[in-house]
């Protein structure tokens, strides 16, 4: 892929965000994270330069290649994938700007041991499994409020700001809506907690997770495949 090209998938994205956004409120902002999976080192310096600064990575292993490979560049980087115990040292070592994806209690205990251990902090979103999938991670929806309350209580090292979720993985657009609608609702409970992101939207639905409230997006396909 060339630069035009890159540019093209890129301005088309953007009016895309920007017709659901006025949907929901022209006062509405949405950031755009870059999923890089799909991107050599070359796609992500080029849309780098063609004004894309925030970019996520769902394996450990790669965010910490890429944060070292890109160093030179002052990258906002997201961790947005399921993130195992024994992993959480290599996490901290990568640093990354936001972990997306905190999804449950007891991966909280684990991180803020390793973090006050290293007296660092980290940004987080809890995530919540809001269409209650077995294949999916995060914490249960009725269970999601006093889940953040207590993380905020007893993990002082983890900076949460808001939450993030996946939407349903069926094609019936009513049902992925309701999901997007659920974590929505429960951030507008929270926003008075300090909860400031609402991670919802991926290549396949961004739009009507903007619709819903989504003021964060995640797109590797659309910008890369």
């Amino acid at each position: 892929m060339d630069r035009a090209q890159m540019q093209e998938r890129l301005d088309r994205l953007i009016w895309r965000v920007e017709e659901a956004r006025i949907r929901r409120s022209e006062h509405h902002i949405v950031k755009m994270v870059a999923v890089s999976k799909y991107a050599d080192e070359a796609q992500i310096r080029m849309l780098y330069d063609l004004g894309q600064r925030a970019f996520g990575e769902n394996k450990v292993q790669m965010l910490q290649e890429r944060v070292d490979l890109l160093e030179d560049l002052p990258i906002e980087w997201h961790f947005i994938g399921r993130l195992q115990k024994n992993k959480i040292n290599h996490l901290i070592r990568a640093n990354p700007f936001m972990m997306q994806s905190l999804d449950s209690l007891e991966l909280a205990a684990a991180m803020q041991k390793r973090l006050a251990e290293q007296d660092v902090t980290m940004e987080c979103l809890m995530q919540i499994n809001s269409a209650k999938e077995e294949t999916k991670a995060g914490v249960m929806p009725e269970e999601a409020e006093e889940i953040y309350l207590m993380i905020k209580e007893k993990c002082p090292n983890i900076d949460l700001r808001g939450v993030m979720t996946i939407g349903a993985h069926v094609e019936d657009e009513a049902m992925i809506r309701k999901s997007f609608e659920t974590t929505y609702a429960i951030f507008d409970r929270l926003k008075g907690e300090g909860a400031e992101i609402c991670s919802m939207g991926m290549s396949h639905d961004f739009e009507l997770a903007i619709e819903c409230g989504s003021n964060m997006i995640r797109i590797g396909s659309l910008l890369f495949k």
